[in-house]
């Protein structure tokens, strides 16, 4: 069945899928502070930091205050920097300056 032999493809790119690693910051576009995050994860932790934000509980108590009092709106999300796989992709490495 072609069904079958696709499904077994998609599972398998899913597999080999490699998330972005790096640097994310979410930042006040009045006040010009900054909240930066890590995670190996940058897309899923980006989500999950929003999604604890618009439900009011999220750890870092400043940020959530100005989060509820200001409105998402007023916020940014940024990525400031992902770090590469090593040639055999197996980890990730600091860039280099």
């Amino acid at each position: 069945m072609p069904d079958k032999r696709r499904r077994k493809e998609l599972q398998q790119q899913y597999k080999e899928m490699k998330p972005d690693t790096g640097i994310f910051a979410i930042r006040n576009r009045d006040g010009g502070k900054c909240w930066p995050g890590v995670s190996q994860n940058l897309k899923g932790a980006v989500n999950s930091t929003l999604f604890q934000l618009n439900f009011g509980n999220f750890a870092q108590r400043e940020l959530q205050r100005d989060w509820k009092e200001l409105g998402e709106s007023r916020f940014t999300v940024e990525i400031l920097e992902t770090l590469p796989y090593d040639k055999d992709g197996t980890k990730r490495t600091a860039a280099k300056s």
